[in-house]
């Protein structure tokens, strides 16, 4: 674990998203990444699980997977957890809790193999254990191999660090990233956000534009590894690239609250000097002088705001808006009900596949340069 061979490295993305996550991830540079059923994994060190952390802003987390090994009763794994190197990686002054899933193989007890191992790491490397533990160690029993995980993040990726103001069901950062990439979004085209909320579109855009590494602004579980190099990582977090861009992401909502909130997030994200806000209903935005760029709008769907039979005329306001004045423009939209989306009259793209959010089903809609 500390030696020169590389280990797999899982980078947890929503479900519909492993494509686009996989772009970002060659894009940076990952070894032999491949895109896989909620995630892309690839191969690396613990540099590279740093750097996944601190620069990818599609992720939702990082696991490290640092063993394996086969057991096919409890006993045996109760001996091979007492004898596997928990001392490379895990630091016995930094509590971990453990969690188990079993599948396809004779130990199918999860809560039983949970505590052999909580057993194993307490009595042969005086491991703490707190079921409040920032620190996950992940264990997947399946056809009978035991791999170990460490869940390298802590708090999911999403979390910033310097967005503290949020309105109702915010977009999360790492979809809103994944999506503006989706609507083919590189930083060198301004953006409007009419329903901007605490800002998540405009913000993610202006970092992107910027070079900003996402986790600038947070800590992260493996600060508190046996494997972690401060020093090391200092370097890195200071490599981040950073340019002045443009004012030209700009975002509306009708709640004023709303505005303050996304430009206090701009200010705390370094970006309020490319970013504006203000106060007017989706209806009255205007595109911004210069040239076309790209809409993106997570309007609410009714799922958790307001009542979907009232949406209507919201949608189709908001069509009327786009096809009036904004020709040129490239328009992208989220929502969970095809036929909201329908309802704005828009020349909608064919559809993708759909993406888990907070327990439903949401879509990215997006249209070619409207004419």
């Amino acid at each position: 674990m500390n030696t020169p061979d590389p280990f797999e490295i899982f980078l947890v993305c929503a479900p519909g998203l492993e494509p686009v996550l996989l772009e970002e991830v060659i894009e940076q540079g990952f070894t032999t990444p491949l895109a896989g059923p909620g995630g892309v994994t690839v191969m690396g060190h613990w540099p590279d699980v740093w750097r996944a952390n601190l620069n990818l802003r599609g992720a939702v987390r990082v696991l490290a997977r640092v063993g394996s090994f086969m057991a096919f009763h409890l006993a045996q794994l109760d001996k091979r957890a007492r004898k596997f190197d928990w001392g490379a990686v895990l630091r016995a002054d930094t509590p971990v809790r453990v969690q188990v899933t079993c599948k396809a193989s004779k130990i199918y007890h999860a809560k039983a193999a949970s505590e052999r191992i909580e057993r194993a790491l307490v009595e042969s490397h005086g491991i703490t254990l707190s079921p409040e533990a920032e620190m996950v160690v992940k264990v997947r029993i399946h056809d009978n191999q035991v791999s170990i995980s460490l869940d390298t993040t802590g708090e999911a990726l999403h979390v910033r660090g310097h967005k503290e103001a949020v309105g109702k069901a915010p977009m999360r950062e790492n979809l809103a990233a994944l999506m503006l990439r989706q609507c083919g979004y590189t930083g060198r085209e301004p953006l409007v956000d009419p329903m901007c909320g605490s800002g998540t579109f405009v913000i993610e855009a202006a970092e992107i534009a910027a070079g900003l590494q996402p986790g600038r602004s947070r800590s992260f579980a493996f600060e508190k590894l046996a494997s972690f190099d401060p020093v090391a990582f200092e370097t890195l977090r200071a490599t981040g690239a950073q340019t002045q861009p443009p004012a030209m992401f700009f975002g509306s909502d009708r709640d004023a609250g709303a505005v303050r909130n996304a430009t206090a997030n701009a200010v705390r994200a370094g970006v309020a000097d490319c970013t504006t806000f203000t106060c007017h209903g989706a209806a009255e935005v205007r595109p911004p002088e210069g040239p076309a760029g790209l809409v993106m709008v997570n309007p609410p769907y009714g799922g958790r705001i307001g009542n979907k039979k009232l949406l209507y005329a919201l949608y189709g306001s908001f069509g009327a808006t786009m096809l009036a004045h904004f020709k040129g423009w490239r328009v992208g939209l989220v929502t969970s009900e095809p036929a909201l989306a329908k309802a704005t009259g828009l020349p909608w793209k064919p559809l993708g596949p759909p993406i888990a959010h907070g327990g439903m089903k949401i879509w990215l809609w997006q249209t070619p340069p409207l004419r």
